[in-house]
């Protein structure tokens, strides 16, 4: 496809335009987390470490942590297990209500945060008498997260086809043989990014989060907004805020460079 001139720095001005608005609060936040500065005023009168060493320290953003880390973990092999299980069935069967089904895995992450959390909220206080708890924070999460894994390895079934499978089982294979030796090797990094990409959005999501976590549960993005406005901890809410978006950024750039390695090589 040919762009003019005009076009293309039109193009390259829009893109300029868009990355700065995204990543240039991500830079002031870093630089709020080393300034001198408790209530953040700009620009920042010095620069130390001080709040990176009282973040370090700080008992509750430290089992914040742990909570968030525990949830995401959870929360991601649950989604592998039913969202490889979910695309297996959707790829390789045909039977009525398909597109239906399709819709209804995919609908979690289609809806805004705050009508799912409403409605898991009501689901396990109202309907099912539940008490929310961190184990009700994890299925929650294991929700939406089950999407990323199901598109992934959906993709991936769709691509390589059934005629290897169909071959194995030619062979005498059974169900099981052919998955763990045919079917498992070609899904290994289609199930490895999706499951990157569900504890990527586990760890950070907190609209969900909010809804389904009983008294007691803090992951660290409730950490964050329940220190945001206390005297003297905005600094270190700035540190825990470069945490969150270290961690979260790291399996997405995991999860995308593998996503194009296989698609370079295929």
């Amino acid at each position: 496809m040919y762009f003019s001139k005009t076009s293309k720095t039109a193009l390259w001005t829009l893109t300029g335009i868009i990355l700065v608005l995204i990543y240039v609060p991500l830079a002031i936040v870093f630089i709020n987390s080393v300034s001198t500065s408790q209530n953040l005023s700009w620009p920042p009168p010095g620069f130390t470490l001080e709040w990176w060493q009282r973040a370090l320290v700080n008992e509750g953003a430290r089992d914040a942590l742990l909570t968030s880390l525990l949830v995401a973990l959870i929360a991601s092999a649950i989604a592998l297990v039913l969202g490889t299980l979910a695309a297996i069935a959707l790829s390789r069967f045909s039977f009525f209500g398909k597109q239906a089904v399709n819709l209804l895995i995919v609908l979690p992450i289609a809806l805004p945060g705050i009508v799912t959390g409403i409605a898991l909220n009501n689901a396990f206080r109202t309907f099912m008498g539940v008490p929310l708890s961190l184990w009700t924070v994890i299925v929650a999460h294991a929700t939406f997260c089950i999407v990323t894994v199901y598109n992934n390895a959906y993709a991936r079934l769709q691509l390589t086809g059934t005629r290897l499978e169909e071959a194995a089982q030619d062979l005498g294979a059974g169900i099981l043989t052919t998955f763990r030796l045919v079917t498992f090797p070609q899904l290994r990094s289609a199930l490895l990014a999706g499951g990157l990409l569900a504890f990527a959005l586990s760890f950070d999501e907190i609209i969900v989060t909010t809804f389904t976590a009983g008294t007691g549960v803090t992951t660290l993005p409730l950490w964050i907004l329940q220190n945001m406005f206390r005297p003297s901890q905005a600094p270190v809410v700035a540190v825990i805020a470069v945490v969150l978006i270290v961690i979260s950024v790291i399996p997405l750039a995991i999860a995308q460079r593998i996503t194009s390695r296989d698609g370079g090589t295929r």
